[in-house]
């Protein structure tokens, strides 16, 4: 597969009134043409931050990327000017944002923004651009397509809300695809649709997807590939079942024994003991090693690299667990 958006060395730095925090230190993320790659971690992992890098939207004025490369079909977004930057974002590479009852403009119809996204990056008339909103609209299982577009946010269910945002975004058809947590506040059957259509988008488009999750159920079902986060770093990547088989880091282990099955019988779940050092208290070793059961010395006076462990497969860590059998 022919390689679609790599990541290296890239650092997000945040100033605050006493100091500056180093808020995503990512070593190497790479993602290919019709993937899907999901990240996952616990909150505050750096999960969002890393798509915000990729569309340089940050939450703040005071984020900004201090280092690296982020390179998208051969080119740094990182060098490429605002009106670059402005054709690629919306057209080339989209976003759903987590909040669907935040993300559309309460005094616009929901065919409004649609139509200016296809307006803005394909000079089309209005008559063109209505014709295309309307089928993006069916595409995504909206009843009556035609009339959903002159209704308000106000009139939709969140499960229809978060339909539109991704109309929005697959309405240009995008080759890459960032959906951070698409069914946040979103009861479990309307989540199985948003799913499916995220899934559909890969399959009948060939849309790269950077999928943004807590949950690792949905992982397994739809990922190709799989990259695990804490404290603002990847600490594991690799393909998703060789992950889920034979984790090698410690906290991957640790994630994943957390899960609850419903083919055993415990009477507590694992916990990971300890908590997530914050950015300003982050030294010079891993960042795992409060926490981790195989910490040494060499813990705390070195960052681990993501080092290869097997096909496809890297981990950051000393001291590696050993290959399932």
């Amino acid at each position: 597969m022919k390689q679609l958006l790599n990541m290296e060395d890239v650092q997000v730095r945040i100033k605050t009134h006493t100091q500056e925090i180093t808020a995503l230190d990512l070593e190497h993320l790479t993602l290919h043409e019709g993937e899907l790659v999901a990240l996952v971690g616990e909150t505050g992992s750096g999960k969002s931050m890393t798509a915000s890098s990729i569309m340089q939207l940050f939450p703040t004025q005071k984020a900004y990327i201090g280092s690296g490369r982020i390179v998208f079909e051969g080119t740094d977004l990182l060098t490429c000017s605002r009106k670059q930057l402005d054709h690629i974002r919306g057209k080339e590479i989209t976003m759903i944002f987590q909040d669907p009852m935040s993300s559309l403009n309460p005094v616009f119809r929901i065919g409004d923004p649609i139509i200016d996204v296809i307006r803005t990056h394909t000079g089309v008339s209005t008559k063109e651009a209505r014709e295309r909103a309307i089928q993006a609209l069916k595409f995504v299982g909206l009843p009556d397509p035609a009339r959903m577009l002159n209704r308000y946010p106000h009139e939709l269910s969140g499960g229809q809300r978060q339909r539109v945002m991704i109309a929005m975004a697959m309405v240009c058809e995008p080759k890459l695809l960032i959906a951070d947590e698409p069914t946040t506040a979103l009861d479990v059957t309307i989540q199985s649709q948003i799913l499916y259509l995220i899934d559909k988008l890969k399959k009948e488009k060939g849309t790269s997807v950077l999928f943004i999750t807590h949950n690792l159920g949905v992982v397994a079902k739809m990922a190709d590939r799989i990259a695990v986060m804490y404290a603002g770093r990847i600490v594991e990547t690799g393909r998703t079942q060789d992950v889920f088989r034979s984790p090698r880091h410690p906290y991957t282990r640790m994630l994943l024994d957390a899960i609850p099955r419903i083919s055993e019988e415990r009477d507590r779940l694992p916990v990971i003991s300890g908590r997530v050092l914050s950015p300003t208290e982050v030294g010079g070793g891993c960042r795992f090693a409060n926490r981790c059961p195989r910490v040494t010395d060499q813990c705390g006076q070195a960052v681990p690299p993501l080092a290869t462990v097997g096909d496809w497969h890297e981990a950051a860590c000393f001291e590696p667990l050993e290959e399932a059998r």
